[in-house]
């Protein structure tokens, strides 16, 4: 079995056994034979199909949506630091989900998809935002000024969030508790809402894995392979901002899952983006469902938010990669 092979039988192994555990472990133990059959507890298979799953299949393709939006940045940007999270994108797309919650807004045509669509515009107004503010200041465009730039305007961002809250009253309890980040009592209508945005966004990545292999070595030599540079960069970012809207949509911010899964995937597997970005994908929903699973048994019969177990995970190993990518350098 080659090595690739090797990664997809692992990953989709440890996915399931992620999944399994999620529906099964919690405040009440469901045996696995529930689900394929329902009649040996219908108390729990209620449980099961009504409360869990939905709850898990939701983690499940947020982690995904935000790991592979993380390995197409930091493809795009040669970076192993670039993240929805670092470069402001999660910021932005929670500021366009808050103003939608702060004011009510509902647009008549899209109903329900409202929210994924107004965050998804503040995360792409962001993420261009910052690329073109970056390139302003350093035509270069190095890395080091492309995060900093980010955590720059997720610091404004965050202000503006700060002050929504602060002047908001009925609605405060549900951008707190929406900001906290979880996917605690969203049901399978939530999973309706994202599953077409974070399609799209998926395809629009997978159909740019080849370009990213290419992007890596540079702009100029990626263009003498024959690639549009722009147009590909483009479909690339709007992918990205499109997941990490949908992602942040239903679940708040949730930060590092996009900076850790496509990094480890990478020391593992490699790094060529035709597996790395499915791979992440894979892992990023594994990562997520077995964090919430934490989340709700930790403290039971409370919940901790779910960005709390992701933050705990994710800062040492950003920590990790920033002071091992330093020390390269200074080599």
């Amino acid at each position: 079995m080659s090595k690739s092979w090797f990664a997809y039988v692992a990953s989709v192994f440890v996915l399931i056994a992620a999944v399994l555990v999620g529906v099964t472990v919690g405040s009440v133990s469901i045996p696995v034979q529930v689900l394929w059959n329902p009649d040996m507890d219908e108390a729990a298979s209620n449980i099961l199909w009504n409360i869990r799953m939905p709850r898990v299949v939701l983690a499940g393709l947020v982690g995904a949506s935000l790991a592979i939006a993380g390995a197409a940045f930091q493809g795009l940007l040669k970076n192993p630091l670039a993240d929805p999270y670092t470069l402001g994108v999660s910021s932005g797309a929670s500021v366009g989900a808050v103003v939608t919650l702060f004011f009510g807004i509902s647009v008549p045509f899209l109903g329900l998809f409202t929210l994924p669509v107004f965050s998804m515009i503040g995360a792409f107004l962001t993420m261009v935002t910052v690329m073109s503010f970056a390139k302003l200041i350093d035509r270069a465009m190095k890395m080091e000024t492309i995060i900093l730039t980010g955590i720059i305007f997720s610091s404004f961002l965050g202000s503006v969030i700060s002050l929504m809250i602060s002047l908001s009253g009925e609605e405060l309890r549900q951008i707190i508790g929406w900001l906290l980040g979880s996917v605690s009592m969203r049901g399978w209508p939530y999973v309706t809402m994202a599953l077409p945005f974070m399609t799209i966004g998926f395809l629009l990545l997978w159909l740019n894995r080849r370009e990213l292999n290419a992007l890596v070595f540079g702009e100029e030599r990626a263009k003498h392979l024959g690639v549009n540079v722009k147009r590909r960069k483009m479909m690339i970012l709007t992918g990205g901002s499109i997941l990490t809207g949908a992602a942040v949509a239903v679940s708040g911010t949730i930060g590092f899952v996009g900076l850790v899964v496509p990094h480890m995937t990478r020391m593992l597997w490699g790094s060529d983006h035709r597996h790395v970005l499915p791979l992440s994908f894979i892992n990023g929903a594994s990562l997520l469902i077995i964090c919430d699973l934490v989340s709700r048994t930790i403290i039971s019969p409370s919940e901790l938010p779910i960005g709390v177990i992701t933050a705990f995970i994710g800062a040492p190993v950003f920590a990790f990669i920033f002071w091992k990518q330093r020390r390269r350098v200074g080599a």
